[in-house]
Formats: structure tokens, C-alpha cells, sequence
């Protein structure tokens, strides 16, 4: 159980009338990753349905926290404590406002960018020396999407088809870049996926 296990977190929020929304994107990767090992998350544990599971060579432990956004850090604590985790084998996978639709950033550290479960991880795991992939969403009042949405109405919103076509299109690449990580090279996983515009 110990430093070889890799835990891969998906930020979203619980409930049916969230499932498909921007601000789940997050759940939707990990759940690709669980679907492509013929399985899916069901273990209810520590505010989180999670999955053990080998895949890429390494042993991985998937998560999706069962809190809300906000208060994600508590229930990934329990995963990396038990697990003794470093934060560098921590991947957080979540929607970014700032960054147009489509856009996947992975990065190491870093502020919150306003985004409550980062800030809440930040917060609970002592340290930000953890690794985000991050998925653009846009924001209200950029590019196309229209300026009169409040942003809580929109990131809980649905994503659109164009937005669902895009996400389906870049997943084998989310997942090559996942592959990379876990094979421990963040380095190329960084140059594949932050070179997706």
C-alpha cells in the first residue's frame, strides 16, 4: 500500500441533477479511466466512491468525493493518509473557468484560481505540491459564451454538445496523458497534454 500507490481524483459534486455538468468534468475523466478497466467506481468509503485498480503498470487508486466541491479536501485526505501517498503521485482532475473550452493544462502546485475544491485540497493536505489536470470550461462574458450568466449558474450547468463533442474528442489523449504520469514521467505527460490548444 505504500509509496507505489497512485491516487487519481475526479472533483465534482454528488447527485443526479449534477451529472453532465461543467463543474463535473472531473468525475466524467475518472469515470472514462474506471469504464476503459471494464469496471466503475462503486467502493463507498470516506465520503467517496473509489476503485483499486491496476492500470499503465501502476497501482491506482480512483476517487471521486462525495462531499461537494467545496469540502472535497477532507474526504482526499483519508485516501492519501491511508494510502501514505506523496502529493507528487496525487493527480486532481478538474474544470477550469480561466481557460477557454477544451484547454488541458496539467500542472504541479500552483494557486487555487478561485476554485473551491482546489482551495479546500490546499487546505486539508497541508501543501498545493500536488497535480492538477486541468480542463477549460470558459467563462461568462469570453469568447462566445454569453456575459449575462452568473458563474455559479454556469459552471452547474450542462456542458453543451459542441463543449461534450470536444471532451470526447481530447479523452484518449486525457488518457494517454495519464499513462505518462503514472509511469512517472510528468514531464512528457506535461508536453502531450499542454500542448493541446
Amino acid at each position: 500500500m505504500g509509496e507505489e500507490t497512485f491516487i487519481i481524483v475526479g472533483l465534482g459534486n454528488p447527485g443526479a441533477k449534477y451529472i453532465g455538468t461543467r463543474h463535473n468534468i472531473g468525475f466524467m475523466v475518472v469515470d472514462e479511466l474506471a469504464g476503459r478497466c471494464k469496471s466503475s467506481l462503486t467502493l463507498e468509503k470516506w465520503d467517496s466512491l473509489s476503485l483499486r485498480v491496476s492500470i499503465f503498470g501502476a497501482k491506482v487508486c480512483l476517487v471521486k468525493p462525495l462531499t461537494y466541491m467545496n469540502v472535497s479536501g477532507k474526504a482526499v485526505a483519508r485516501f492519501v493518509d491511508f494510502y501514505k501517498t506523496p502529493l507528487h503521485r496525487l493527480l486532481v482532475v478538474h474544470d477550469d473557468i480561466d481557460m477557454k473550452p477544451g484547454r488541458i493544462k496539467l500542472i504541479c502546485g500552483g494557486g487555487s484560481g478561485g476554485h473551491n475544491g482546489v482551495r479546500s485540497l490546499v487546505q486539508h493536505l497541508g501543501g498545493n505540491d500536488f497535480f492538477r489536470l486541468k480542463i477549460g470550461i470558459g467563462r461568462p462574458g469570453q469568447g462566445s459564451i454569453h456575459s449575462d450568466m452568473p458563474v455559479e449558474h454556469y459552471v452547474l450547468a450542462q456542458l453543451s454538445g459542441e463543449e461534450r463533442e470536444t471532451l470526447v474528442g481530447r479523452m484518449d489523449s486525457l488518457i494517454q496523458g495519464v499513462e505518462l504520469f503514472l509511469q512517472d514521467d510528468a514531464g512528457k505527460a506535461m508536453n502531450l497534454l499542454n500542448g493541446l490548444k
